[in-house]
C-alpha cells in the first residue's frame, strides 16, 4: 500500500469522525432545545396591522451569542416567509411550519446586525429582533437554558427594513433611530410585499 494510499485513507477517517461529531452535536443540541417554546398563543384579537414584508428567515440564536442556532421547532432551519407587526406584537410566518406570535411585551430588542451563524451582509443588512422565550413548562434553572434570543432576518429591500423595525419600536416604546444631522427620528414608507416573493440571499 503506496503512502499516498494511506494518506488517503487517514483523511477519510478523520473527515468522517468530524462530521459524526457534528451529527452528534446536533442531535444533542435537538434533543435540548425540543423543549422550547416556538412563541406564544395567539390572541383572539391581534390589533391593527402596521407593517407587513415578505423576508427570510436565517437563524435564532442565543442572546448576543450570533453563531450558535438554536433547533427551536419551527426555527431550526433557514425559510422563506413573512413578518407582519400589529399593536399587539410580531407575527413570524415561515413556509412549512405554524405561525409563531411574539406579544409586544416579550420583545427585547430590535437592531440592525451584520452577521449570523453562516450569513455576512453588508452592515445592518439583517433585521435582529430580540426577544424573551415563553418559559411555561421550561426549565429556567437549568443554565444552559437560554431566556433572551435573537432571530434573524434578511428583507430584499431596505424600506422594508426599516418599516418592520420602526413598527416594532412603536409598539415596544423603544426609541427611534435618527437619520445622521437630524434630531426627528428617520420615517419611511410601511413597505409591503406578498409573503413568498423572492428574496435576495446574498
Amino acid at each position: 500500500m503506496s503512502s499516498r494510499t494511506i494518506a488517503t485513507i487517514i483523511t477519510a477517517l478523520v473527515l468522517l469522525a468530524v462530521l459524526a461529531l457534528m451529527l452528534r452535536s446536533w442531535r444533542r443540541r435537538t434533543k435540548r432545545d425540543a423543549a422550547l417554546p416556538a412563541g406564544y398563543p395567539q390572541p383572539a384579537d391581534r390589533g391593527r396591522e402596521l407593517a407587513s414584508a415578505a423576508a427570510l428567515y436565517v437563524a435564532t440564536t442565543p442572546r448576543d451569542t450570533p453563531l450558535e442556532r438554536l433547533n427551536i421547532p419551527g426555527l431550526g432551519f433557514r425559510a422563506r416567509g413573512g413578518v407582519t407587526v400589529t399593536e399587539k406584537g410580531v407575527l413570524i410566518e415561515l413556509a412549512g411550519s405554524p405561525a409563531l406570535f411574539i406579544p409586544a411585551d416579550a420583545v427585547q430588542l430590535v437592531a440592525d446586525a451584520t452577521v449570523a451563524i453562516d450569513r455576512v451582509v453588508e452592515p445592518g443588512g439583517l433585521l435582529l429582533l430580540g426577544w424573551r422565550l415563553n418559559s411555561v413548562g421550561v426549565d429556567t434553572t437549568d443554565p444552559d437554558t437560554p431566556t433572551g434570543v435573537d432571530s434573524y432576518f434578511r428583507f430584499s429591500d431596505p424600506v422594508d427594513r426599516r418599516a418592520i423595525t420602526e413598527a416594532i419600536r412603536s409598539i415596544t416604546a423603544e426609541p427611534g433611530t435618527t437619520e445622521p444631522g437630524t434630531t426627528e427620528p428617520a420615517t419611511t414608507e410601511p413597505g409591503k410585499t406578498e409573503f413568498g416573493t423572492e428574496e435576495s440571499e446574498v
